[in-house]
């Protein structure tokens, strides 16, 4: 059995290859939608110094994001693995779905508590 030795530990390519996942999953309209949200309340709050604010969009935006990026690789792993339609790959797939929907939710409830936190109540 022939041995290989372990890759160095590249940190410059482990970002490229990050920031390639990133760029791939912001072809889906959905993940694009919530960094553009994100990104426009996360500016409101910083220019209001809403530190506490801040950090919980950044958290539930983070949380939001990663699991758009785990569904999307569930779902590219699966088509890899069994191009046709099975209901046992439907399901995976739906399950991998819904555990975003449930981010998605929490992440919807902390941009409509921040909206009105940052924007109508006038919070600084």
């Amino acid at each position: 059995m022939p041995s290989t030795s372990p890759r160095p530990y590249e940190p410059l390519r482990k970002c490229r290859v990050a920031w390639q996942g990133l760029r791939f999953a912001l072809r889906d309209k959905g993940v694009a939608y919530t960094l553009v949200v994100s990104l426009i309340l996360l500016a409101i709050a910083f220019t209001q110094r809403a530190w506490a604010d801040l950090e919980l969009l950044l958290v539930a935006t983070a949380l939001v994001l990663a699991s758009e990026l785990i569904n999307t690789a569930i779902e590219e792993l699966c088509d890899y693995v069994q191009p046709e339609a099975t209901p046992q790959i439907g399901a995976t797939k739906d399950i991998a779905a819904a555990g975003v929907g449930v981010c998605v939710l929490a992440w919807a409830g902390v941009i409509l508590l921040e909206t009105w936190r940052l924007l109508i109540s006038g919070h600084s």
